[in-house]
């Protein structure tokens, strides 16, 4: 049993525990299920710590299986970007990944049971026949006409279906249970339907495919899945769930749990949401950092520990909540804060001219890669006389509260001088470009000799050598917490969500930063070089997050 002083107890867990406990089981053997019809988000990161961690943690283990039983929407790149998220959070599943399709077979044989038993029938209502015949919450549903029909002619009728003699819609094989049931997935639900799409496994050998409910306990059975676990949603199915597996020849009796659901405020967690945002245009692909997939979220810059350790804080219950976008953003910051380097760069840049400084000298300066660890070590960085500042660190005239570069007052360089600024040059618009200067060569590293207070502290870098770059400040991509709400979801995006700054400078040691490597960028937030867009020739940088939660400000 595993120490439950490691980890936060959950339902979930106390279940287990009380199942290892009484011998019922002697392992644990969880899966974790997507469809290959889009990329994970962060919900299915909830399901993902949750399936593999459990067995992580039970010394079990956990199978990744595709629910591909829906051949027009999936596709091998989903398959392969679902793995590469898997991995990248730090899982390993048993053995190969398996597909529903493996079992297709078996699936069918354990139809041609049910029919046989005269559980299942061969249906010939159309669409909107099916869906009137079905009844409402209120009111019971109607036997189909086609209910009655024996089991010799449903065989007969079934292997047409799997002959591809009917087309699609003409008919389907339907569970026999009852239509008056409350539940509504019990009215007869469908279970096999005739749908001719080449499939990404099984190429065009089926031309009518299980569904999902049908399929996945069938699968969970045959992979001697101890522990079923899924989202609150799939509640009452869990009656059809138990259902098909009393009715067939099948040994293993899985058993299906359900959780709350991830809902995180100021995004969509539907895959049909999420797919039209691409499809439509408004984000630029799947992986755009403004999405909520974990291919997106990676490509932000946020770490796989930092996923892990949200999904821990949110927890596992049986009840639905919104969660605030803020714990993420501060499950990152937190792992950033103690794990990124830091280094300089200016996003809206104005020259600085230190005029005393020599003509053509350039110094190297030692400046420690983080402020609390020593272990990161020191970088160095070039200076000389002519450097860049942001734009926002120079007034011409400000009151005590502003602490950085005012005429004729002083403030310190980062790990360099101090610095005293003389005058302004603008251009015809009266924008400020050039701010000139003069330094004390006696403050490297230490105060001013005689005494005086220098508080203000503003980074900089190097014209001589920083790099040119491309930064974009992503945002949250919605206005409102809950976009999914609203009539027209697409109304309240966020039309700051991405801002992109031409122009901007950084230090020349970051040309080498690694792809998902995060930085701080000192007194502006965290970065990861862009894995897709950046080049040697033109450095493209991704805001991970902002240093501080600035929406809790304006949002009050």
């Amino acid at each position: 049993m595993v120490d439950s002083s490691a980890r936060p107890s959950n339902f979930v867990r106390n279940i287990i525990d009380e199942d290892l406990a009484s011998g019922k089981h002697t392992t644990v053997q969880t899966r974790f299920p997507p469809e290959p019809n889009g990329y994970l988000h962060i919900g299915h990161a909830k399901s993902i710590c949750l399936n593999f961690g459990l067995a992580q943690d039970y010394k079990g283990q956990c199978n990744l299986r595709f629910d591909d039983t829906n051949p027009e929407k999936e596709n091998i790149d989903f398959v392969k970007s679902i793995q590469e998220d898997v991995k990248w959070l730090g899982f390993e599943w048993a053995g190969e990944a398996r597909y529903s399709s493996n079992y297709f077979d078996q699936l069918y044989q354990y139809a041609v049971e049910l029919i046989e038993a005269g559980k299942a029938y061969v249906c010939f209502l159309n669409a909107e026949q099916t869906r009137e015949y079905r009844g409402t919450l209120k009111e019971p549903g109607k036997n189909s006409p086609y209910r009655d029909t024996t089991p010799e002619e449903n065989l007969a009728l079934f292997d047409k279906m799997k002959s591809g003699e009917f087309k699609e819609g003409e008919c389907a094989l339907r569970a026999k249970i009852d239509m008056a049931s409350p539940f509504m997935c019990m009215r007869d639900p469908i279970i096999y339907r005739v749908k001719f799409a080449h499939h990404h496994q099984t190429g065009d050998k089926w031309c009518i495919y299980p569904m999902y409910d049908f399929t996945h306990c069938i699968s969970d059975a045959i992979e001697n899945i101890t522990h079923s676990l899924c989202t609150l949603e799939f509640q009452d199915n869990r009656r059809l769930y138990d259902w098909v597996l009393d009715n067939i020849s099948i040994e293993a009796r899985p058993h299906q749990y359900e959780f709350s659901r991830l809902n995180l405020e100021y995004t969509v967690m539907s895959k049909r949401k999420l797919s039209a945002l691409v499809t439509e245009g408004h984000v630029q692909g799947w992986d755009d950092p403004r999405m909520p997939t974990i291919a997106g979220l990676r490509r932000r810059g946020y770490t796989a520990a930092s996923i892990r350790e949200f999904c821990t804080r949110i927890g596992v219950t049986k009840m639905d909540n919104m969660v605030e976008m803020a714990m993420l953003e501060a499950c990152i910051r937190d792992d950033l804060n103690e794990n990124a380097p830091r280094a300089m760069a200016v996003l809206e840049p104005i020259k600085l001219v230190i005029e005393n400084y020599p003509e053509g000298q350039v110094e190297e300066l030692q400046v420690a890669n983080h402020p609390q660890n020593e272990s990161f070590g020191t970088r160095t960085v070039t200076f000389s006389k002519e450097l860049y500042i942001e734009r926002e660190d120079f007034r011409e005239s400000a009151n005590k509260k502003y602490k950085r570069l005012v005429l004729d007052k002083e403030v310190r360089l980062r790990g360099a001088y101090v610095v005293k600024a003389l005058r302004a040059e603008k251009d015809k618009e009266g924008n400020i470009t050039t701010v000139y200067c003069q330094y004390d060569p006696q403050t490297l590293g230490k105060n001013p000799e005689d005494g005086r207070s220098v508080k203000g502290v503003i980074h900089w870098v190097d014209a001589s050598n920083a790099k040119p770059a491309e930064v974009r400040l992503y945002d949250r991509l919605f206005t409102v917490p809950n976009p999914a709400a609203e009539d027209d979801y697409t109304q309240v995006l966020n039309p700051e969500s991405l801002v992109v700054k031409q122009g901007c400078f950084v230090e020349a040691s970051l040309a080498a930063l690694e792809v998902e490597k995060a930085v701080q960028f000192e007194r502006t937030g965290y970065f990861v070089k862009d894995g897709k867009d950046s080049t040697d020739q033109q450095l493209v940088f991704n805001r991970t997050v902002t240093l501080r939660d600035s929406w809790a400000k304006t949002n009050q």
